[in-house]
């Protein structure tokens, strides 16, 4: 009896692009995580005195979700939000799409880089205390400035690019199916898939990779994302830029994360786990659903405001001339 109970909740309940079961309404799903447009001022006393450092989702924070994955562009107005951001505050792009496509789509100099969910970054410095030295690479970029690659996968590569072809091939008679080569990881579209065709996508996908037991497949917003199977993360990712950042000792630095997906609630889980009051986890959805995050923006242009008042507030600290 308890198990056609079980059936039938699950047949009534709806779900969100993530397959995350879409919990109750907008309207109270809000009083657990709140706006934090509406509660900026409230957010910023924990920044009082600290030094902020932001964060950055790519794909459905400073762009919105788009059928094309290579026409997830963000718009001039999102990217002088984050320029200006980035102006005051160390700011850093993390996405789980290839670290030069991000640089491609984001086209901004004055911020840090980590793409295929944080197994590819690069920063001026390393790190001793979360990086090893053979996953860090001294390095020269097109600017001729002396740069530290952190590639935590790189063993990886040569079997990514296998799994890319099997799959292209595998997957070619799935009309709008597309597969996204992010350099460590790679992404299965399933956007444009006809529903009929969707669950023999992933089956097909679910199948091929039995044979490649040290990779993992999570799903995200109409995505099946397949990496390592590392211990290594968007959280740690956020760990490894702070220490790089020179933030990685010390008490008096306040992260700010902002993201929408799955795979952001690893970085939402070391903001929480730094302490209360030591970081800003800030989730960006429009359903309601469960997360780690503590407070909610509804969608892309939600976020390029908060950026705005956080610069904004920033000016309003320092001493006018």
């Amino acid at each position: 009896m308890g198990l056609q109970k079980d059936t039938e909740s699950i047949q009534r309940a709806r779900f969100d692009d993530c397959g995350e079961v879409i919990v109750g309404s907008y309207s109270s799903w809000l009083t657990k995580y709140p706006s934090a447009l509406d509660n900026f001022d409230e957010m910023m006393k924990l920044a009082e005195g600290k030094k902020v450092v932001v964060f950055l989702d790519y794909d459905g924070t400073l762009s919105k979700i788009v059928k094309d994955p290579d026409k997830a562009t963000m718009t001039q107005n999102m990217r002088e939000a984050v320029k200006n951001v980035a102006l005051h505050f160390p700011t850093a792009v993390i996405s789980g799409r290839g670290r030069d496509k991000v640089l491609e789509f984001v086209q901004l100099d004055e911020v840090y880089y980590a793409g295929s969910h944080g197994m590819d970054i690069s920063t001026p410095s390393g790190s001793s205390k979360y990086g090893s030295d053979i996953h860090q690479t001294i390095t020269i970029n097109e600017k001729g400035e002396e740069v530290v690659d952190f590639c935590p996968a790189k063993e990886f590569l040569p079997t990514i690019q296998e799994i890319v072809i099997m799959l292209r091939d595998k997957t070619k008679h799935i009309k709008g199916a597309i597969v996204e080569d992010n350099k460590f990881c790679l992404s299965v579209h399933f956007r444009c898939v006809e529903d009929k065709d969707v669950g023999d996508l992933k089956s097909m996908v679910e199948d091929m990779m039995q044979g490649y037991p040290n990779f993992k497949i999570s799903e995200g917003k109409k995505v099946m994302e397949i990496r390592p199977n590392i211990e290594w993360d968007k959280g740690r990712a956020l760990l490894y830029l702070l220490d790089t950042l020179g933030f990685g000792n010390s008490n008096d630095v306040l992260p700010i994360y902002i993201g929408d997906d799955k795979t952001d609630e690893d970085a939402f889980k070391v903001i929480q786990s730094r302490g209360e009051d030591q970081g800003l986890a800030i989730v960006v959805s429009s359903t309601p659903k469960e997360t780690e995050a503590s407070y909610s923006l509804r969608e892309p242009n939600q976020v390029k405001s908060f950026l705005k008042r956080l610069v904004k507030w920033k000016q309003d600290l320092q001493p006018s001339i």
